[in-house]
């Protein structure tokens, strides 16, 4: 009896034992950190890659910078092999590489582009040297400009250090400066010269229209001249329904010079001859020997009298003959045979 009592009090022992085993293992699987892998791709803020911006779960050597970063704004690749022997010495081992043969990694920035570093000359120029608002301030730089690339939390505007202009050649001369930024404070400061014009806004065609093309609204578009460019035209109501008297360009202002009346007759065509004088109207058939516009003055060929007069364009296809002398109508009209 007393030894059926001892064998149930060691199984039960046995059995809290192997529950007990089974629960410690559960729980150290849980609390197990996950191990270190490589990502993709990464994006950083700062002038150093860090093994935390390469490897997810680094642990304490998270922070340890191994690489220089790209230049702001740019992207590079780094081999995985060379990861791997950068990380090395600092004792994080079994990296899972994911099969990746190389990591992306790009700079953060800001950026600040030429049409925003145009703008900035235009507003530091405005309401001195005869100028008005930037917006009629034209900007043409004498190198390419490119874009600026600064820190993502490099915050405020670019700051003018120096300006000058001479208002006789149009040229200036600027450097800016944006304190945020301590990448701009590590170069020396960014500076730009080209001119800046007085403009006005002027009509031009937003595509290529061909020769002879009635121009609609949705043609048109403003664009910016220069305010001593007089012949431009800014009214609407001189452009839409004109014609182009020759190929016309996208973006070049309009003048008086490149647009006509629309050519409602056209050489050789058929057109009909209107002869009115008091107690008399006369239609006849005629053939155009020129194309012409709305009140232009061109040659008809009289197909029945075979003789040619002149006449006012009245209406498409349509010219009349007003005001003419006995003679004229004499041969308009086809005498008997």
């Amino acid at each position: 009896m007393i030894c059926q009592k001892v064998s149930r009090k060691i199984r039960h022992a046995t059995a809290t034992l192997a529950l007990l085993i089974a629960a410690s293992g559960v729980a150290l699987a849980q609390s197990a950190p996950p191990p270190p892998a490589l990502r993709s791709s990464v994006t950083v803020t700062s002038d150093v890659v860090r093994i935390g911006d390469l490897v997810d779960n680094a642990g304490p050597v998270a922070n340890i910078p191994i690489f220089r970063s790209p230049d702001l704004g740019t992207t590079g690749a780094v081999a995985t092999d060379r990861i791997v022997a950068a990380i090395a010495p600092h004792q994080l081992i079994g990296i899972n590489t994911r099969g990746l043969t190389e990591v992306v990694v790009t700079r953060a920035s800001r950026a600040i582009p030429a049409q925003e570093i145009s703008h900035r000359v235009a507003q530091a120029l405005s309401g001195q040297y005869g100028f008005g608002d930037p917006h009629d301030i034209l900007i043409t730089f004498d190198h390419d400009v490119r874009t600026l690339q600064v820190e993502p939390n490099a915050t405020g505007e670019l700051q003018v250090e120096s300006l000058s202009y001479d208002p006789r050649t149009t040229h200036f001369d600027i450097t800016f400066a944006l304190p945020s930024s301590l990448e701009m404070r590590r170069q020396s400061a960014v500076h730009y010269i080209g001119t800046a014009t007085a403009t006005v806004d002027a009509l031009a065609v937003d595509h290529p229209i061909e020769r002879g093309q009635v121009i609609k609204a949705s043609d048109v578009t403003v664009v910016q001249r220069p305010k001593t460019n007089t012949a431009a035209l800014t009214d609407m109501k001189a452009v839409v329904g004109m014609s182009a008297r020759r190929a016309l360009q996208p973006n070049q202002p309009l003048t008086a010079a490149d647009l006509m009346k629309p050519e409602i007759v056209q050489r050789n065509g058929t057109v009909t001859i209107v002869y009115q004088a008091p107690g008399i109207t006369l239609t006849l058939r005629g053939q155009a020997q020129e194309s012409g516009a709305l009140g232009d003055t061109i040659n008809v060929l009289n197909m029945e009298s075979k003789r040619v007069v002149q006449a006012v364009v009245s209406g498409p296809d349509r010219v009349s003959v007003a005001a003419i002398t006995t003679r004229v109508v004499d041969n308009m009209i086809v005498q008997p045979q």
